[in-house]
């Protein structure tokens, strides 16, 4: 296949890579990875995929070693790149939430607010954003690199302050230190190199990967049911049924077996969370012959 019909796509190293490589499999790529291997091999000719850490992709999609990939939305600010944001994802049953970069202190610590950093020395993975953040308040401080225990280094008095990232605050809290304020708030997101985005195939094949793991995202907190119900009990059921637009209702093939009756064949797609909830009053309301059943992709 000519390069040109060649879509170089990169996938995240660390937290998001084991969950990324299976919303790529729901969404319809098979992508096998190494274990000493940073160069996967999926079952599409026209993708070409690399494994790299997420605090790098936003370089490599910039300079055009990527048409497109998935990253941390934090990684592109702290990169300071121009990148064409295709989607925004939440992972739903990933053990991430939106990752929050915070400014942290000791829990006696003086500093009650950004302006306090003045003279102070903070530590953070996220260097240049700070530092930018800081001279837009006109706030002079020093800000040095952490390669880690970040937490640690505020707690035994080793720096001020810290820009560290967070979920809960929960760890934060536990190693006694205290938050001053939210600098930045991240989720995993689809870019693409601003040139490969001008090239209609290309554009057209980071918009099929978009739509389909936003449909395989979509998904993944859902499930399908269906059930039979006999006509004169369908209101009851009905007004239990949440749905994405209106459930799907077909009539059953009449047979000696219905008594006479009219049965209904009713199908709709649920929060997997009110499944335990909802199928005991399904069965009150007359619903029989209910099935759940898992879906891999939500479209449109």
């Amino acid at each position: 296949m000519p390069a040109e019909k060649i879509l170089k796509f990169g996938i995240p190293k660390g937290s998001l890579e084991q969950q990324t490589l299976e919303l790529m499999r729901k969404s319809g790529w098979r992508i096998s990875v190494g274990s000493r291997s940073y160069i996967p091999s999926v079952d599409d000719a026209a993708l070409s995929c690399r494994i790299l850490r997420p605090q790098e992709m936003p370089r490599y999609i910039a300079d055009g070693s990527l048409d497109a990939g998935i990253t941390g939305s934090d990684w592109i600010v702290e990169n300071n790149v121009k990148l064409e944001q295709v989607e925004s994802f939440i992972y739903a049953k990933a053990t991430l939430t939106p990752s929050r970069w915070v400014l942290c202190v000791r829990e006696n610590s003086p500093i009650k607010r950004l302006e306090d950093l003045e003279g102070k020395r903070v530590a953070t993975e996220i260097v240049g954003f700070v530092k930018r953040i800081l001279a837009e308040r006109k706030i002079k401080a020093e800000v040095e690199f952490s390669w880690g225990a970040t937490e640690a280094k505020v707690a035994e008095g080793i720096i001020d302050a810290a820009v560290d990232v967070t979920e809960t605050g929960s760890s934060l809290r536990a190693n006694g230190l205290r938050i001053v304020e939210e600098l930045l708030v991240s989720n995993p997101v689809l870019v693409a190199n601003p040139t490969a985005w001008t090239d209609p195939w290309k554009q057209a094949k980071i918009r099929q990967l978009g739509v389909l793991i936003r449909g395989a995202l979509d998904a993944e907190s859902r499930v399908g049911i269906k059930m039979n119900v006999a006509k004169d009990n369908l209101e009851k059921v009905i007004a239990l049924l949440p749905s994405i637009t209106a459930p799907t209702i077909s009539h059953l093939y009449p047979s000696p077996a219905l008594k006479g009756r009219e049965w209904l064949a009713v199908e709709t797609v649920i929060d997997e969370h009110t499944v335990r909830e909802l199928f005991p009053r399904l069965l009150e309301a007359g619903a029989v012959g209910i099935v759940e059943f898992p879906l891999n992709k939500i479209i449109g």
